[in-house]
């Protein structure tokens, strides 16, 4: 039997590999992160990633998306660092959706510091329009006739109830469609979604079942409210960029640091007493350390004894990266 969570991990690593970065976050971004996923859902694995630092610091523009697969299973692409953190600047609603997936296939500690900073930068307006953008758009284009794809109510009202949260907390709404469902709702649309629940666990992606007048309803009113709740609202981005800036830097310099080359002590020169003791009064005396990396450089530093004496370093120690 395929085991498909064992393969998006066996990929992602090759991504690592091929592609010579690190992947800070990697999420299901589709239906399955959403909580209705269909029997026959593909998986839509979406990531962050940073390159070396010497890939930022060319003239030429780093390629900013990966695009790995996409078949009937999975579909899996992600985006370059500097690119996330620019769509963060501008409140991209569909990067707060992965940053706060419930589905996480792989994350890190830099991603928990970008995730804590990003609030900053969320906007309800950016936000609401996207929302209502994602709704009107299915609603004409899947929800017009007498038997649709019962599939696409919840590609419609997951947005909608999306824009409600916001409106209400003015923060970036859950991801999960029943944490949504904790809102207050008409008692009588809750029924009609309680109905099309349990008939949505029994069908596929492309079945088609009469149109749900109460559902229906639902959707074209709260369409009509959000529109005009989005017009309204004042445009609310946070123009100070210094917190993104000071995330990116912190990341290049740990990438950096990480790729420095290993350097190993082949040769230390203390002085030549022959078969005598250090003259008394030489503690402190200072000596010369022979370095060499894998590939053969070498670099000559000068240090105190005593110093290569408190780290326990020795002829075939690795010298530490941070000196």
């Amino acid at each position: 039997m395929r085991d498909i969570l064992k393969e998006i991990q066996e990929k992602l690593d090759e991504i690592e590999q091929k592609e010579h970065v690190k992947i800070l976050h990697a999420v299901e971004s589709g239906s399955r992160s959403w909580g209705f996923a269909s029997p026959d859902s593909d998986y839509d694995v979406r990531f962050v990633y940073v390159r070396p630092m010497e890939a930022y610091l060319s003239i030429e523009e780093p390629k900013d998306v990966i695009e790995w697969q996409l078949d009937e299973v999975l579909d899996i692409n992600g985006w370059d660092i500097k690119k996330a953190l620019k769509l963060f600047a501008k409140g991209n609603a569909t990067l707060f959706e992965w940053s706060g997936s419930p589905v996480v296939y792989r994350t890190t500690p830099e991603w928990e510091r970008i995730r804590e900073v990003s609030k900053q930068y969320f906007s309800e307006k950016t936000a609401v329009c996207h929302y209502y953008g994602t709704a009107n758009s299915t609603y004409m284009e899947y929800l017009q006739g007498e038997r649709v794809r019962y599939k696409k109510y919840f590609y419609a009202l997951r947005p909608l109830l999306a824009t409600e949260y916001i409106e209400r907390y003015h923060e970036a709404p859950p991801v999960l469609f029943d944490d949504l469902l904790k809102l207050e709702l008409p008692e009588t649309f809750r029924n009609a979604l309680d109905e099309l629940l349990e008939i949505k666990k029994r069908t596929t992606e492309k079945e088609e079942n009469p149109q749900m007048p109460v559902i229906k309803a639902f959707i074209e009113e709260e369409l009509k409210k959000q529109k005009e709740i989005g017009d309204a609202l004042p445009n609310d981005h946070n123009r100070n960029l210094e917190a993104l800036n000071q995330i990116f830097r912190e990341l290049l310099e740990g990438s950096a640091k990480k790729n420095r080359p290993l350097w190993q002590i082949k040769h230390i020169f203390d002085g030549d007493f022959g078969c005598e003791e250090r003259p008394a009064g030489q503690e402190g005396l200072m000596v010369s350390v022979t370095l060499e990396n894998e590939t053969g450089e070498k670099r000559y530093v000068t240090v105190a004894d005593e110093w290569l004496r408190a780290r326990g370093l020795d002829v075939g120690s690795t010298w530490p990266k941070d000196d």
